[in-house]
């Protein structure tokens, strides 16, 4: 083969063709050394060894910080405060949202002074004005695909979603449709297309059919109908450098992600999503990468009554991106005083980090 190869640099042009064919002949058959090249036409591969060797997209290489926190209403004593200075609610956590570029919280109430109650053991309502205090406290965007976001019925629903525009405050996870229920807000942040989702997974059974949005009617995004909102990933995941869902879901009080949890994150993940974070639990749960992915079963509480010392442990969840690629995430913690989170400093900000990484050994996720 060597001989046949400098023959076809340097001996004359019409040996040269006859060299080329006989190279091609021979060339199909591999040497016993291993050393020599062969032309079997390409390996065909799989999905899986594609998804694990093949670089996923990095956008336009800039990194992009993203903030998440977990359940908000404004109930008494939030309620007071809020009418008193909606600007004031968050007023203490504000310089750690406020220094991510892109800030998601869960929205749990209603938006609305008029309506029903729905026949549930809990509903919440607050007025317009709290979009005025998550905005102020650094907040760009919220969920309302929760148990709580038809507290009102659909009163409720399209007064929070006209309340939203108002205050052109994004929600996500709620619309007049399920087309407009199970799209993403985008944001373009250094050139990176960052693109959020909302659905969940938590719905009282005899709500569940009157509360999903469905294609001519208005609701919440469903993570129940899970083909759907894997479709809404897939569709989204064409279009960005990186695609979070947020989720409602879990099991309340409970310190694990539940079975339900952990197979819808190993979907999302396989449809496209590069972080999947969530709450509904009212504490804080583990959070770790699976495979690329970051995912975080339960943000806790964030602005909410609490008094047990599970539930009043807090924190923000900081994470910073670079297209799929997710460079670091930490942990900001904080402790909900009078309804609201204050952040911890010194030995208490110590042990409460050292319990919130704890919280990862029984989900499966890797540090």
């Amino acid at each position: 083969m060597r001989r046949l190869r400098f023959c076809v640099r340097f001996c004359i042009p019409g040996a040269a063709l006859v060299v080329v064919v006989l190279a091609a002949v021979l060339g199909g058959r591999q040497s016993s050394s291993g050393n020599e090249a062969t032309l079997h036409p390409p390996r065909q591969l799989d999905a899986r060894h594609v998804s694990q060797n093949v670089p996923r997209p990095l956008g336009s290489g800039k990194p992009v910080t993203l903030a998440f926190a977990g359940d908000v209403h404004f109930e008494s004593p939030i309620r007071e405060e809020l009418a008193a200075d909606p600007r004031s609610v968050l007023r203490s956590i504000r310089p750690v949202l406020g220094e991510a570029d892109l800030t998601i919280v869960n929205l749990e109430t209603a938006i609305t002074t008029r309506g029903a109650p729905m026949p549930k053991a809990y509903t919440f309502r607050t007025p317009p004005s709290a979009f005025e205090a998550l905005a102020a406290g650094g907040v760009d965007a919220a969920s309302m695909a929760n148990n709580h976001g038809m507290d009102f019925g659909l009163t409720g629903l399209r007064d929070s979603l006209a309340a939203a525009r108002k205050a052109r405050f994004p929600v996500i996870g709620i619309g007049l449709d399920a087309r407009a229920a199970y799209s993403p807000y985008r944001a373009t942040i250094r050139g990176q297309r960052i693109a959020v989702l909302a659905a969940t997974q938590v719905l009282d059974d005899h709500l569940i059919s009157s509360w999903s949005a469905d294609p001519n009617g208005p609701g919440l995004a469903s993570a129940k109908n899970v083909p759907r909102l894997l479709q809404a990933v897939r569709e989204t995941r064409k279009t960005s450098d990186t695609v979070v869902v947020f989720l409602h879901w879990g099991l309340e009080l409970a310190s694990c992600p539940t079975s339900d949890q952990t197979t819808l994150a190993r979907s999302l993940v396989g449809a496209g999503a590069d972080i999947v974070v969530g709450a509904h639990a009212h504490r804080l749960l583990g959070t770790g990468r699976m495979n690329r992915a970051l995912v975080s079963y339960g943000l806790g509480n964030f602005v909410w009554y609490s008094a047990r010392p599970e539930t009043v442990a807090t924190g923000v969840l900081v994470v910073t991106a670079t297209g799929r690629r997710i460079d670091g995430y930490r942990f900001e913690p904080a402790r909900i005083v009078s309804g609201t989170p204050r952040p911890l400093s010194g030995s208490e900000r110590r042990s409460a980090l050292a319990s919130w990484h704890g919280l990862r050994r029984c989900t499966g996720l890797q540090k």
